[in-house]
């Protein structure tokens, strides 16, 4: 019986160990703005933009595996193979777009921390905001801190998933509008949140660092060679469950908002999905979720800012570089700061991040799509005519959203 035991252990973990990078990536992208963006939909529309979901998703595990194939391919990071390749200024203009995209939205990360436990004990918010920052500082200094990383993140994202899962699991779904929600549709005044929707969870961002994941993972193994079917696994995986976070979330607010005609304008309200299953516990454990998606997106994303830039700089890649912790812990330090001073991500910040990424993104997917499809540098893991044509559609997406973005932001404005 023991033996058996530690077998079904020995499984349980390879799975864990497999999941590891596409957990964080998917950890990362579903932050608190993508739980609202998402559970606005389902208020609003109902089950109509489901879709919405599957067409970003698709996109996203695209990109995520051609940057997946990249870090298993090569001892290299991918900043220093574009350096090599594309020009040093093009590696120090993704490092430091980056950097400056994930600082300016790192108080957005901070404030859903403090609103997700303020509202839940009815405390200052700016108090849990300085703590978990604190505690996301301290978790750099873990001598293996990269599988601390995956082990908060998986837990994280096995809490948000739960409460949502479970409750469309045990309310009343009717599958038939479901169903059809897969099918395209634009229904008045949604337009806006699929734009949203779209340019947040088809994370090129995201996508990118998902070779740094693979190559991080690589070192925690000790193994000269990774298997190259276990990133192409792992990213398909952690991608999937973004989207299932993201069709739970649709689905629950589609099924018990929309039709009590609840509109989503605090966190309490998107909580009040959760009531077929939790009654009068549901807003407070709807937060739990909400602290979930905003405390993983907080360490991610300023891990994701910090290493980045210290590559793009030339700093010795890796996770365990002093220097390299120093500017993770800068970009938590900002966003804590900014969240207790204002209490909100500032509109000054937002239009910073948004003007950077209109011209940063096009580029990182392009950088992307055209390394993987290098066979010097690939291999036999290079493109192959499929993902080409695919990433090609997704480039021209993600520059329309470009165009769409800029228009809003510089033109109509």
């Amino acid at each position: 019986m023991k033996l058996k035991a530690n077998k079904r252990r020995n499984v349980l973990l390879k799975i864990l160990s497999v999941l590891g990078p596409g957990v964080v990536t998917a950890a990362l992208v579903f932050g608190p703005s993508k739980m609202t963006i998402t559970s606005k939909m389902g208020a609003d529309f109902s089950f109509d933009l489901l879709w919405v979901v599957v067409v970003a998703i698709f996109f996203m595990l695209i990109f995520t595996n051609m940057s997946a194939r990249i870090g298993a391919s090569n001892r290299e990071t991918l900043l220093t193979l574009i350096r090599r390749r594309m020009g040093k200024w093009s590696s120090l203009f993704i490092g430091i777009g980056i950097f400056l995209v994930a600082t300016s939205f790192q108080a957005g990360n901070s404030t859903g921390v403090g609103i997700a436990l303020g509202e839940a004990t009815g405390t200052d918010a700016g108090l849990w905001v300085i703590l978990f920052n604190l505690m996301g500082i301290g978790l750099l200094f873990f001598r293996s801190f990269y599988r601390v990383l995956e082990k908060v993140m998986l837990t994280l994202v096995i809490l948000m998933l739960a409460c949502f899962l479970t409750t469309v699991l045990l309310i009343d779904i009717p599958v038939g509008a479901v169903l059809g929600g897969l099918r395209p549709t634009l229904p008045t005044g949604s337009i806006g949140l699929v734009v949203a929707f779209i340019a947040s969870c088809f994370s090129l961002v995201g996508a990118f660092y998902q070779s740094y994941l693979v190559q991080e993972k690589r070192k925690t193994l000790g193994a000269d060679e990774m298997e190259l079917d276990r990133p192409f696994l792992s990213s398909t995986v952690g991608i999937l469950i973004l989207g299932l976070m993201s069709a739970v979330v649709l689905i629950c607010a589609g099924a018990v908002l929309h039709p009590a005609g609840i509109r989503v304008n605090s966190a309490s309200e998107m909580g009040l999905a959760l009531a077929p299953l939790f009654g009068d516990m549901a807003s407070h454990l709807f937060l739990v979720g909400l602290f979930g998606a905003s405390f993983s997106s907080l360490v991610g994303n300023a891990v994701l800012g910090g290493s980045l830039l210290g590559d793009a700089l030339g700093l010795k890649s890796g996770l365990e570089n002093n220097k390299v912790k120093a500017l993770i812990a800068l970009v938590m330090l900002f966003g804590a700061v900014i969240s207790v001073v204002f209490n909100h991500l500032p509109l000054e910040l937002i239009v910073l991040a948004q003007s950077v990424t209109i011209f940063l993104v096009p580029f990182i997917g392009f950088s992307i799509w055209w390394m993987a499809g290098q066979s010097d540098i690939m291999g036999e893991q290079v493109n192959t005519p499929f993902q080409r044509v695919a990433g090609a559609v997704g480039l021209l997406l993600i520059v329309l959203l470009a165009v769409v973005n800029f228009d809003v932001l510089f033109l109509t404005s």
